[in-house]
């Protein structure tokens, strides 16, 4: 299996994944093609996709992709939606855990991925090299794009705590651009923010901007 050149630097953490879920699978469907169910966050969607041709090719399988914020996949598994295999957060992992919806015994720990800053192909890239760098980049910026908090991704939740650490939550809550779900990059590569704040695997897969660092 080849991947992009944008996913080669987690090629180690996607043999593990394909490993993973293949393993889930082996022992109940030996006789017979099945269709998993996998619902994940967009963290894993790029990785996932980039997986899906080898292992149906490897193991006779169909994979069948749903992707939501960690917020709203905890939502509609503890509500009792049907899954086969899930990727989420470890906090959403061990809530659904003591909710008897995910078995504890399942669990595999896959990777972790940093938060990035994105600006537009060809443009300047702003200095984010220390906390009074990154706090300037942020202000000076006329928008800012970033995860919704209220629709649940970890990233939005975070970065959006962040700036509360910062003191400069006003500031930049005033020029956000948010957006539920999906790439929020997407959002800088249409002109319709300057700069965005997401998760490194979601920055890379989107055309037309460049991750800062």
């Amino acid at each position: 299996m080849t991947l992009s050149p944008q996913l080669q630097e987690v090629d180690e953490m996607t043999k593990h994944l394909i490993v993973v879920i293949a393993f889930l699978w082996t022992a109940a469907t030996a006789a017979q093609a099945a269709e998993i169910r996998l619902l994940t966050t967009g963290a894993m969607r790029a990785v996932v996709g980039a997986l899906q041709p080898a292992f149906e090719k490897e193991t006779g399988h169909k994979l069948s992709i749903d992707k939501d914020t960690a917020g709203g996949l905890g939502k509609r598994i503890g509500g009792g939606e049907a899954f086969d295999v899930t990727i989420i957060p470890p906090k959403v992992v061990d809530e659904l855990i003591k909710q008897g919806k995910i078995s504890a015994g399942s669990r595999k720990d896959l990777a972790k991925v940093g938060m990035g800053v994105a600006v537009k192909e060809g443009a300047k890239a702003p200095d984010i090299s220390s906390v009074d760098a990154f706090k300037n980049a942020l202000t000076a910026a006329a928008s800012v794009a970033y995860t919704d908090p209220k629709a649940g991704g970890t990233s939005g939740i975070y970065f959006d705590g962040l700036l509360e650490k910062l003191g400069i939550a006003d500031q930049v809550r005033s020029k956000a651009k948010l957006q539920a779900g999906g790439y929020v990059a997407e959002l800088v590569a249409k002109g319709e923010a300057e700069i965005a704040v997401h998760q490194i695997s979601e920055i890379v897969p989107v055309k037309g901007v460049k991750l800062v660092g």
